[in-house]
């Protein structure tokens, strides 16, 4: 898969793959359909593993020639040991975990940096479907309250505090909207908020 191909299927992960450096060795939290492995591992000749839980999409990934495992992101992350990827990857996953903290504090452990993307809760319409009394639906929360598996909301000040308190140095912080970065009043404006961070270090 190259570059163009990632762009056509998702606008969000080509943005975030320009942030994974080549030859890395990378762990996909939640990787779904593994197509973000892919790119990494054809188009930057990156080495790592994916973990998945859901049943129907293992067979999609090993297809792709990606290695994956099937755990819960929690569990999967307890298999490694400390700094044994460059980078940890989890992206629109987070919003779905129970221990938030734990798996953030799981992430810096295993890694020397990550990348975290999650839908953006202060975004402008879900702010105004609140205002009218009623759960946001939309592109990047497209769930009725009663179904959703997100289990977290988050804004994008929100989870820099809680990367702070774990130990997660803020490199860049960017919205999108689309995939595009959004820079004026990004907290309104973009959708996804996608986070680079790495390893404090010790002081």
């Amino acid at each position: 898969m190259n570059f163009h191909e990632l762009s056509v299927l998702r606008a969000d992960l080509a943005f975030i793959a320009h942030w994974v450096r080549e030859r890395s060795n990378v762990l996909d939290l939640g990787c779904g359909d593994g197509v973000m492995l892919e790119y990494l591992q054809s188009d930057k000749r990156c080495i790592g593993y994916g973990i998945e839980i859901d049943d129907a999409k293992i067979p999609v990934c090993v297809g792709r020639g990606v290695s994956v495992i099937q755990q819960d992101i929690k569990a999967g992350l307890s298999m490694f040991a400390d700094n044994a990827f460059d980078t940890v990857l989890c992206l629109s996953a987070l919003q779905m975990l129970q221990d938030v903290e734990g798996v953030l504090r799981d992430i810096a452990r295993v890694g020397r940096e990550a990348i975290v993307s999650f839908p953006n809760f202060a975004h402008w319409p879900h702010r105004i479907a609140l205002l009218r009394g009623r759960m946001p639906v939309s592109k990047s929360l497209p769930y009725e309250w009663y179904d959703t598996p997100n289990l977290r909301c988050a804004t994008i000040k929100d989870f820099e505090e809680l990367a702070n308190q774990v130990g997660l140095e803020v490199l860049e912080c960017v919205a999108l909207r689309d995939g595009n970065p959004v820079s004026f009043l990004p907290n309104w404006r973009g959708s996804l908020a996608v986070f680079r961070l790495r390893k404090k270090t010790p002081a």
